[in-house]
């Protein structure tokens, strides 16, 4: 009896000497981790929220932090001479950069976007504006179906339901057919899509890659780089780009109302600037280079609209379709209407929304009453109250799922891509806008906007800001989150 009794005296004291030991060794782990954070210069809102993660968070915070808080070699991601070799080699035409038929006003949205991102001023024989994502996937099965050459599919979602194995079918087809088909999807979006799935297209001659492949995606800091962009390119001379994914939910709608959604197909020399974006990450997905006249054939540049292709990432330190949209709300005179389905915007952002109302523009943010993500839903209801003081209109559909990403201004400018206005869009993703300078491009998604607004329930600053106190906690609560989310 004695010794089991020392046994047991001897083994607490060791049990209580290693959790002192490990107590002071994670204090010490989570000190320097809070100076790291704090000697990154991030954002302030961002560094805040780290902190109070790992404050209030014990163990599991510095685990998260780990998985998705680091802040990578960026830079690494993407070969900047690659980049340059595939831009350079579009075969666009001397005289297609014109600035002469932009509308007056916009010549410093332009320049920005051309010298921070490379967009080129192009123009487009046509622009379609989608207004249900059943018209998106009948054009895009007659496009696939009259391809000679190439297709190139990314998406960020492809699903093996009915939607999924039917786009598979017709791409199975035209391979059969000896047309090169390439496609791209998220290894994160597509974590639990079965392997045969995608093997099936492969047998059949499709060249599929997955972007930046995670074996395991909630433990791992590669989560926070995803590709969210929606392009298609037929034969160099169609392209497709907006918020669709291709899912049957984006189809048959959720269990709470219909799914709205917005994509546009682009003919002309404008979609050369949607190739250049696939062939860059197919390059990172796969290590070939792409590239050619064949890929980039001559095309009339049409007068239908003129367009830049901007492709936002976080490789370097420009946001340039962030910081486009908040020039173009700087310059806005009458209106701006903007959709997105996720709202947590950066301080920047926020002050450009808020400016530009205050300054007699009318402007209107459209989001969803219910997402399929409640704690972002809190996070997005933290920010209307201080925008709806400075005069934003607030709208939340109600009939199902809004996940249309789209601004248009003043009957002029228009956007339309796969950029959410919240903070992983705007510094994490790999996101691509098309920034459309036309009327009627403009009216049209204008006209969209005010009947999708039908269905809406307009919010009262009034009647919202005396929602109740445990609404406004969680909504509190989850702000400081949303950095993270």
């Amino acid at each position: 009896m004695y010794p089991l009794l020392m046994f047991i005296v001897i083994f607490a004291g060791v049990t209580h000497l290693a959790m002192v030991v490990l107590y002071w060794t994670y204090c010490i782990v989570a000190l320097m981790v809070m100076v790291r954070v704090v000697l990154n210069n991030r954002d302030a809102v961002k560094t805040l929220a780290w902190i109070l993660v790992l404050l209030f968070l014990p163990v599991l915070g510095l685990l998260l932090y780990f998985f998705f808080g680091r802040d990578t070699r960026k830079e690494r991601m993407i070969g900047r001479r690659m980049l340059t070799q595939i831009q350079q080699r579009r075969q666009l035409n001397d005289d297609a950069d014109n600035q002469a038929d932009v509308p007056q006003g916009y010549e410093p949205l332009v320049n920005y976007l051309r010298n921070s991102s490379s967009a080129c001023l192009v123009g487009a024989s046509d622009v379609c504006v989608f207004r249900s994502t059943k018209e998106f996937a009948k054009a895009l099965y007659d496009e696939i179906d009259a391809a000679k050459e190439h297709i190139h599919i990314q998406f960020y979602i492809i699903e093996d339901d009915e939607f999924g194995v039917l786009l598979r079918e017709h791409l199975m087809a035209k391979a059969s057919e000896g047309v090169e088909v390439r496609v791209i999807y998220d290894s994160v979006g597509c974590w639990k899509v079965s392997k045969e799935f995608f093997e099936t297209m492969r047998c059949a001659g499709v060249y599929v890659e997955s972007f930046m492949k995670v074996r395991f995606p909630l433990l791992t800091n590669r989560v926070n780089y995803r590709n969210h962009r929606k392009v298609v390119v037929i034969d160099g001379k169609v392209g497709f780009v907006g918020g669709c994914n291709i899912a049957d939910r984006y189809l048959k709608g959720v269990e709470w109302g219909d799914w709205r959604d917005t994509m546009i197909m682009l003919r002309g020399t404008a979609v050369h600037g949607l190739q250049s974006s696939f062939l860059v990450d197919w390059y990172f997905a796969n290590r070939t280079l792409v590239c050619g006249k064949r890929y980039f054939p001559q095309l009339s540049s049409g007068n239908e609209a003129l367009v830049q292709v901007v492709q936002s990432n976080p490789v370097g330190e420009v946001r340039s379709a962030m910081v486009g949209m908040i020039k173009a709300l700087s310059m806005a005179r009458n209106y701006v209407y903007l959709q997105t389905p996720y709202f947590m915007p950066g301080g920047a952002f926020l002050l450009a929304l808020k400016s530009a109302a205050m300054s007699g523009v009318d402007v209107r943010l459209m989001i969803p009453e219910r997402s399929d993500n409640r704690v972002v839903d809190y996070a997005s209801r933290s920010y209307l109250v201080d925008i709806m003081k400075a005069g934003v209109k607030v709208y939340l559909y109600n009939q199902g799922f809004l996940h249309s990403k789209t601004m248009v201004c003043d009957d002029n400018l228009s956007s339309v891509g796969s950029m959410n206005l919240d903070f992983r869009s705007f510094y994490y993703n790999f996101e691509v806008s098309a920034f459309v300078y036309s009327r009627k491009v403009a009216c049209a998604l204008k006209e969209k906007f005010l009947d999708e607004a039908r269905c809406c329930r307009q919010l009262s600053l009034s009647t919202f800001a005396k929602r109740s106190l445990k609404e406004r906690c969680l909504e509190s609560v989850a702000r400081l989150l949303s950095p993270l989310l």
